[in-house]
């Protein structure tokens, strides 16, 4: 099995199709590679496409301690399979926890990024809402530690930005639940307590937004409730970021709605291959509504 490793010997779990650019696809916290199956084989015809497990979802490493799971970790994680591949750069996609190390791999290492997809970030990143993520957080993680995936997964498969998967796509729904059932309840719980609940708000890093040149789209599904407003402080703030609504869909938008975001990444991609993604242009930023104030 194919594993790249980190700088404290963590070992990933990663997979790969085609040839051509490099496009690292990185999983959100309820699924895993697999997650990627509608986007491996679409971008495979095209790219060299690469999905791998985070830190603590089997069959990549779980490592025991908390202190072992980090903001920071999941952004230098992406380096490390980027590394392992030995590419120069790649562009990276990301949804979910894999949007917030998407975002925080172009601050820290945009040197190596050709462009940046950021899908559904934004969970408790609000900051009246950061305290009861933290504390929703561990109460996540004390239900995986007493009671384990199955029981987790039957909970969370029907959250409020899930259940618009379920009732487009019932058999896929099913797919989803039945996949992060599998998980390991340790690696998920760490997660929840070292990267979810204690990663910065994202209002907090606005001023590491505006020094991201890298070209960048926000993506996020309409009923995803809390990236919404998160999505438009990326877009206001990240000079070189569009911003796309997927309508009438939840969270988990790239298989929610798999031709869609194939559709909207694909052309996304492409602009940036070509040359041809804009930096924003000065004169949109004006404290004007219509540019003829005095």
């Amino acid at each position: 099995m194919p594993y790249a490793t980190t700088d404290d010997g963590v070992r990933l779990y990663f997979e790969e199709t085609g040839t051509g650019e490099p496009v690292i696809f990185v999983h959100e916290f309820a699924g895993d590679l697999r997650s990627h199956e509608p986007q491996m084989r679409y971008f495979g015809k095209r790219y060299r496409a690469i999905a791998y497990n985070a830190r603590g979802f089997p069959p990549s490493d779980v490592p025991e301690n908390v202190a072992s799971y980090s903001q920071g970790r999941a952004a230098d994680d992406i380096l490390a399979v980027l590394d392992h591949i030995k590419a120069p750069k790649a562009h990276i996609v990301g949804l979910s926890m894999g949007g917030f190390a998407t975002l925080h791999f172009g601050i820290r290492h945009h040197s190596r990024a050709l462009s940046l997809c950021i899908g559904g970030c934004g969970y408790g990143a609000e900051p009246d809402k950061r305290e009861i993520f933290r504390a929703e957080a561990d109460v996540i993680a004390g239900s995986l530690r007493k009671d384990g995936m199955a029981a987790f997964a039957e909970r969370y498969a029907y959250g409020p930005t899930r259940v618009q998967y379920e009732n487009k796509d019932p058999r896929g729904h099913a797919e989803f639940k039945k996949m992060l059932a599998e998980h390991s309840n340790i690696g998920s719980a760490n997660t929840q307590q070292g990267v979810q609940k204690e990663r910065p708000s994202l209002y907090t890093l606005v001023e590491e937004m505006k020094r991201i040149t890298v070209p960048t789209l926000v993506i996020t599904g309409d009923e995803d409730w809390p990236c919404l407003l998160p999505g438009i402080l990326m877009k206001q703030n990240i000079p070189s970021a569009a911003l796309s609504v997927i309508p009438n869909s939840g969270h988990a938008i790239n298989i929610e709605e798999p031709e869609e975001y194939n559709r909207i990444v694909g052309d996304f991609l492409a602009q940036v291959e070509s040359g041809r993604w804009p930096q924003r242009d000065p004169r949109a930023v004006s404290s004007s509504i219509t540019g003829m104030k005095n």
